[in-house]
């Protein structure tokens, strides 16, 4: 009779355990190659993105990357122009950027007057036609244009006056790219999709 308790105990606590464990490897399934949640730490986006807002970001669009390579699963989707990306720092892989994609491989970019310009034609799309873009730092100097490298991206923060983008240091590579931002989930008086 003893026997079966103590059974009974031990099984009951390797059922706990093996739920445990099952959940936590679902979770980091989850947020390596589906989703990740992410917190705004900076006013560069303001007004699409405020301090404070946590953010959902879809890996699944572009193609999660597979953990300690440079490899990529096959996204569903493509990365649109004017869409809201996360990435690893260029300068600090350790810090994650919150940026709007303004320009892809191969793509000249001009700021001008505040407008952007891509392969001498102005961007029309009305996510980046509402910003203002100030004529700042070495890739983003009045009268210049930039040509994007292949393999990287060209981004902007909304705010433009106080966001380091890649007016100052360049070009996101690819294999930094997490995901896209899609929606902030807190706070509640924020919920909406990310534009």
């Amino acid at each position: 009779m003893k026997f079966n308790k103590y059974f009974q105990k031990h099984s009951v606590a390797r059922e706990w355990i093996e739920s445990i464990v099952i959940a936590f490897l679902i979770a980091m399934v989850i947020r390596t190659f589906v989703l990740q949640a992410f917190k705004i730490p900076t006013g560069s986006m303001r007004t699409t993105l405020l301090e404070g807002d946590r953010i959902l970001v879809n890996k699944l669009v572009h193609g999660p990357q597979i953990p300690f390579t440079y490899w990529r699963l096959p996204g569903y989707g493509k990365l649109k122009r004017g869409d809201v990306i996360v990435f690893k720092f260029p300068e600090d892989p350790r810090r994650d950027f919150v940026k709007r994609l303004i320009a892809f491989p191969g793509e000249t970019v001009a700021v001008d007057e505040g407008g952007i310009y891509v392969n001498g034609k102005k961007v029309e799309d009305r996510k980046i036609l509402n910003q203002y873009y100030y004529n700042r730092g070495d890739y983003g100097a009045k009268g210049q244009s930039v040509q994007v490298p292949k393999g990287f991206y060209y981004v902007l923060g909304d705010n433009s006056a106080s966001s380091m983008d890649s007016r100052f240091w360049g070009f996101v590579p690819e294999y930094y790219l997490i995901g896209k931002a899609e929606l902030i989930y807190w706070p509640l008086n924020r919920i909406r999709m990310i534009k």
